[in-house]
């Protein structure tokens, strides 16, 4: 049996304000929020997290990181200097850690014309201290962060536009300082982590495949190209998007555009990642973004509401 997991808390910026939501409590429908923040006037939100107790947010914007007490006070805050005048372009990341006592910030300078590197950054949550500083050999618009449900380990995917993407690893072990690991790919887009934390999923910059990779190796277990869901890969793609559903089974959003109408459209297939074969369809109707779907792990579904507020939804639902 795997040990608890830290309560799964996500966010959205609604109204100016930073909304969080904690899954390990809410049901189905549409999610109240269960804390709301409100950031420092003038600032505007790149990225969010907030800590399981809901006591404490944290968030970027295009020039630093805040931490919001529990009374919506500034505890702490860290530039990133010299403060950059491009307006476009650079999107600092953030993820808290498995325990949630350290904030982890990609920070994209190259694009913000801040440097020769890009820089991934560990801080404490509690202090603002900076307890790991990586440089990293990327010219990155912004980046995606995954963390590890069991070991405390943390993905990062930099997306460098039409170059590619490149993802890295920090191991953390107790008491000792982050161990660092990049992959070696630059065509893999980071997409999800398996509930379990045995695996993860990626898909093709490309877009032409799906593969399913090992933690913490990478090595590949199973790849499904855009053929074998029934697709013309002359036409039709892998989005990067989906997840997993629940353990044993994985999304894989696949999509075109319709030759009549000239509009995209989006299937959400399922894959049996036991047998790494296809196992059907969930049906959804996209309204706006194949992003709009955020599979759980645990058989739920996050989708949209037209408040703005997360809908969660069980995989028997049909409908967007």
């Amino acid at each position: 049996m795997l040990p608890p997991r830290t309560p799964q808390v996500i966010t959205r910026h609604l109204d100016g304000r930073i909304h969080a939501y904690d899954l390990a409590s809410a049901g189905v429908g549409e999610l109240a929020p269960a804390a709301v923040f409100l950031p420092r006037a003038g600032d505007e939100v790149v990225s969010s997290a907030v800590t399981p107790d809901l006591r404490r947010a944290l968030y970027t914007t295009l020039n630093g990181i805040v931490a919001l007490d529990p009374a919506g006070n500034a505890s702490w805050t860290s530039s990133f200097d010299p403060h950059s005048d491009t307006p476009y372009g650079h999107r600092p990341a953030l993820a808290l850690s498995l325990d949630a006592r350290t904030a982890w910030v990609y920070r994209p300078d190259v694009m913000a014309g801040r440097g020769q590197s890009d820089q991934w950054v560990a801080y404490d949550v509690d202090s603002g201290t900076v307890l790991a500083r990586h440089e990293l050999e990327t010219s990155g618009h912004g980046g995606i962060h995954l963390v590890h449900p069991t070991d405390g380990s943390v993905y990062l995917d930099v997306g460098e536009g039409q170059d590619g993407t490149v993802i890295f690893r920090a191991a953390v072990p107790a008491g000792a300082e982050p161990r660092f690991t990049t992959y070696p790919w630059v065509d893999r887009c980071l997409i999800a982590m398996a509930p379990g934390g045995e695996q993860f999923m990626t898909v093709d910059h490309g877009q032409n495949d799906v593969a399913f990779h090992h933690h913490p190796s990478g090595d590949v277990l199973f790849t499904l190209p855009v053929e074998a869901f029934g697709h013309d890969p002359e036409a039709d793609f892998v989005e990067w998007a989906g997840g997993y559903l629940t353990p044993d089974t994985a999304v894989v959003t696949l999509g075109g555009e319709d030759a009549d109408t000239q509009e995209e459209w989006f299937r959400y297939h399922l894959v049996d990642v036991r047998t790494g074969t296809v196992a059907g369809e969930l049906p959804v109707e996209v309204r706006r973004s194949p992003y709009e779907l955020v599979p759980l792990g645990d058989g739920t579904w996050l989708a949209e509401a037209t408040s703005g507020h997360p809908f969660r939804r069980p995989a028997t639902t049909s409908g967007g």
